[in-house]
């Protein structure tokens, strides 16, 4: 088994900015275009799935994102009309068969690290799902920031389904939070299908899309949220993440900090500067 992590760039461990439009992915697209930058799973002909190599290479991605001063925001998807169907069955589900426990715990600390710097990154991620969306592809959807989705999009945490536990990467604390308590036990229970407008009743989409218009509506989304006060986001998802652990008190006081943290940058000066020119603020980020 082979999930070697990419090695970290030294000026990452230093912890200075960095530049990832130039990122070497292997196992996936990556592009970087007016600060969005677009994780693209491109394995069409298997409907995109998940091997120990590219587990590895996203979670090191993401976590280099924390680092980025070209990309405000995140777009995941998945090439050919499906977003991911999960784990590859031939090199990921068979190799794991044979593997000590140790080295199956080293595997799903690796794929739980990847949720990790997701919910770590600053950048808000978008998840644009289409079509097969099963296993560790709707956990990479839920750990995803927003969800559009299509009404022939199929959702699965089908881990149950193959003698597995529903508490996969983080499932069972964070799905509840986004469709409820009662909604997720059945979902992560029953491992059942899910169809993209039952997914949007339920919360687990934001909004539905027609297929055509999917690619469309996920970047204006993505391009107006780049636009924005991206530090002043950056601290939104932060907070977000970090007051599930809160209590209200503990929340309200964060909050007071994390906000005149925000009132010292250039772009709170910015907005106020335009409303008072009647102008649309012009935000860069600092």
């Amino acid at each position: 088994m082979n999930h070697t992590p990419i090695p970290p760039d030294p000026a990452l461990r230093a912890g200075n900015h960095k530049l990832l439009a130039g990122y070497p992915a292997q196992h996936f697209k990556w592009q970087v275009e007016a600060g969005v930058g677009t994780v693209t799973l491109n394995r069409p002909e298997r409907k995109n799935p998940l091997t120990f190599d590219s587990y590895a290479e996203l979670r090191d991605l993401f976590s280099q994102l924390k680092y980025a001063q070209d990309v405000t925001v995140v777009v995941l998807t998945g090439a050919g009309g499906n977003f991911c169907s999960g784990g590859d069955v031939h090199e990921i589900i068979g190799p794991l068969i044979d593997l000590p426990a140790p080295e199956l715990l080293m595997f799903t600390r690796m794929t739980g690290d990847l949720v990790k710097a997701m919910r770590a990154c600053p950048q808000p991620i978008i998840a644009a799902v289409d079509g097969v969306c099963a296993g560790a592809g709707a956990i990479l959807s839920m750990a995803s920031d927003m969800r559009l989705g299509t009404a022939r999009s199929k959702t699965a945490f089908l881990f149950n389904r193959v003698g597995l536990a529903g508490c996969d990467m983080g499932a069972c604390a964070m799905l509840p939070r986004i469709i409820g308590q009662g909604r997720a036990s059945e979902w992560l229970y029953t491992g059942r299908s899910i169809g993209g407008e039952e997914a949007e009743r339920s919360g687990f989409f934001n909004r539905l899309c027609s297929p055509e218009e999917l690619e469309i509506q996920v970047t204006a989304l993505a391009r107006d949220l780049a636009i924005g006060p991206t530090f002043a986001n950056g601290i939104t998802k932060t907070m977000l993440h970090q007051e599930w652990a809160m209590t209200i008190e503990q929340a309200i006081e964060a909050e007071a900090q994390a906000q005149t943290i925000c009132m010292l940058t250039n772009d709170y000066k910015r907005a106020y500067e335009a409303f008072v020119a009647k102008q649309k603020p012009v935000f860069q980020g600092n």
